[in-house]
């Protein structure tokens, strides 16, 4: 592993909760906004963070991930940046849908979809070869960009998934067994142009549900 000069390390969030969340709705970039749950989410999340060493923040410009960030960012400035490359994958055609709608509407996609099929794109939306490779691009030239700093990423759980895969070199189409909870606290690092995992799904901070 390189220096620490040479080591990026990133705090990596999820967006709060929204409606369509609870609801299993595919939300995709359909710019949903948080829930009340999402809301008190986001406010014990800045909580979280707020002496946190950061040194800048990227985060998804859609308002799920920007009214996340707004408690922490009202208890300390910080330099924050809005990265469309951050942003959740376009589902198409079939965001706004829940599973069992899709499976009713197009059971053969809802089947290609579940077996995550990399070249699978619903109309009009990336397939998660498409999506996995922007999400990466985005994040190392970030880490890149600021090497040797802290960095905030205010994101999504297909994102999030997708960094979890290339730091521990699993494959798009392997089952998922980790948890990508809203507003969970992610712990990366990237050193020599490769991801490693540090710590993830840190839900200690959060509410217990009523």
């Amino acid at each position: 592993m390189d220096g620490l000069d040479d080591v990026t390390r990133l705090v990596c969030v999820r967006h709060g909760q929204t409606g369509w969340n609870a609801e299993g709705r595919l939300q995709g970039q359909l710019d949903i906004a948080l829930d009340a749950t999402g809301e008190a989410q986001a406010e014990a999340l800045a909580g979280a963070l707020q002496d946190e060493s950061l040194d800048h923040v990227f985060c998804s410009d859609l308002q799920r991930c920007r009214q996340t960030l707004a408690p922490l960012t009202r208890r300390r400035p910080l330099p924050v940046e809005w990265q469309p490359g951050l942003r959740e994958r376009s589902f198409g055609d079939f965001q706004g849908l829940t599973w069992a709608e899709l499976s009713e509407r197009d059971p053969e996609a809802a089947r290609r979809w579940k077996l995550r099929e990399p070249d699978f794109a619903a109309p009009g939306g990336e397939s998660l070869r498409i999506f996995s490779e922007r999400v990466l691009a985005a994040v190392q030239a970030l880490a890149a960009r600021h090497a040797g700093q802290s960095l905030l990423l205010v994101t999504h759980g297909g994102v999030l998934d997708c960094l979890y895969r290339a730091a521990l070199g699993l494959d798009l189409q392997a089952p998922r067994s980790w948890r990508l909870g809203n507003a969970a606290i992610n712990r990366l690092m990237v050193s020599g142009g490769q991801l490693h995992l540090v710590g993830w799904a840190d839900e200690s901070h959060l509410p217990v549900a009523s």
